[in-house]
């Protein structure tokens, strides 16, 4: 199954019960499909690999509008099917929410064969989860399925000599030090 996109503003919120998909900053609608047996909508999943937003109305609970990835360490092998954008040398980002200068932000981080990100602090906390490949810092070299999870007050350069994708969560903007 493959996107078929709408442009809707960035952080357009999904209403309850309506299947779609969080991608690129869009909304693409993925059609809605019914549990014959629960009257619930069933999961479906994009091209990419992001889970349609759902409601199960088994459960009696308000639902919300949230995102959800699936499938994150085979990632990789559909790397080239997301729409990364420059970030800093060797290093391409995907934003799944926030804007990296305001509040909490997550995204995607895409390090090319030697990609590096300069020397930074931390604000707040910064989680690290390597889905693959294998990045360093003055600490330690991470693999695929190590979760990093930095204080606030400590900074740190990271390389990645052959390359990864990670998900970085923030909970607040990290400062450069150095660009």
């Amino acid at each position: 199954m493959s996107c078929n996109f709408r442009p809707r503003p960035r952080f357009a919120l999904v209403p309850p019960g309506e299947a779609r998909c969080f991608h690129r900053g869009r909304w693409p609608a993925l059609g809605r499909d019914v549990s014959p047996i629960t009257g619930a909508l069933k999961s479906r999943t994009c091209s990419v690999g992001f889970r349609t937003n759902v409601s199960d109305t088994s459960l009696s609970l308000p639902t919300y509008p949230r995102i959800e990835l699936t499938e994150l360490f085979q990632l990789a092998a559909r790397a080239d099917q997301i729409p990364w954008q420059p970030f800093r040398e060797g290093v391409q980002i995907h934003r799944l929410y926030g804007d990296g200068r305001t509040g909490p932000t997550a995204a995607l981080l895409h390090f090319q064969k030697a990609g590096r990100i300069p020397l930074h602090s931390h604000a707040g906390y910064e989680h690290i989860l390597i889905l693959a490949g294998s990045q360093r810092d003055q600490n330690s070299v991470a693999t695929a399925g190590t979760l990093m999870i930095n204080p606030p007050g400590t900074s740190h350069r990271v390389i990645s000599e052959a390359g990864c994708i990670v998900l970085a969560i923030y909970e607040k903007p990290v400062v450069f030090l150095e660009e």
